[in-house]
């Protein structure tokens, strides 16, 4: 009987340590959809270049992409169009959590996985800050250097 109640005790405390906070929850409600991204815009360094993004495809390549987020079981896609060659388009299928920061805004993370929800690329994935996110607009961002120098890649979507 001790012994049952010892692994009840020790189980609750494992499922209490996991739970999301009410703000998480929240936002992975918001996120639950479909949206499109409109616009993927840079701040910081001046100049003209050239995005790579999510180890994909080019930053204009994702204007117009639709991106699908299933909050019950935290898998969804995004499609990328096929408007020109340049662009590789098609669907990736995507696993999503929202990660809580105390220390600023909370993070929209995601890493790739194969129709059977099998992560492709061991444990590499994307982090990007949630600068705002309402009922039908996200606001995403994401820092990275470009010859030393730092630029931030915002991305805008309005949910479908």
């Amino acid at each position: 009987m001790i012994k049952n109640s010892v692994l009840m005790l020790a189980l609750a405390l494992v499922v209490a340590s996991c739970s999301l906070s009410k703000e998480v929850r929240e936002q992975r409600k918001t996120i639950n959809g479909t949206w499109l991204l409109e616009d993927v815009g840079y701040e910081g360094d001046g100049g003209s270049f050239k995005s790579m993004l999510f180890n994909d495809a080019n930053g204009f390549c994702f204007e117009g992409s639709k991106w699908s987020f299933l909050e019950n079981n935290s898998t969804g896609s995004y499609t990328i169009p096929t408007s020109n060659s340049v662009c590789p388009g098609g669907a990736r299928n995507i696993r999503w959590s929202v990660l809580e920061n105390e220390n600023g805004n909370d993070k929209l993370q995601f890493k790739f996985i194969d129709e059977k929800k099998k992560d492709l690329y061991g444990r590499t994935g994307y982090r990007l800050e949630i600068l705002s996110l309402s009922d039908s607009q996200m606001r995403l961002k994401s820092d990275v250097n470009v010859d030393g120098s730092p630029v931030s890649v915002i991305y805008n979507f309005v949910k479908q």
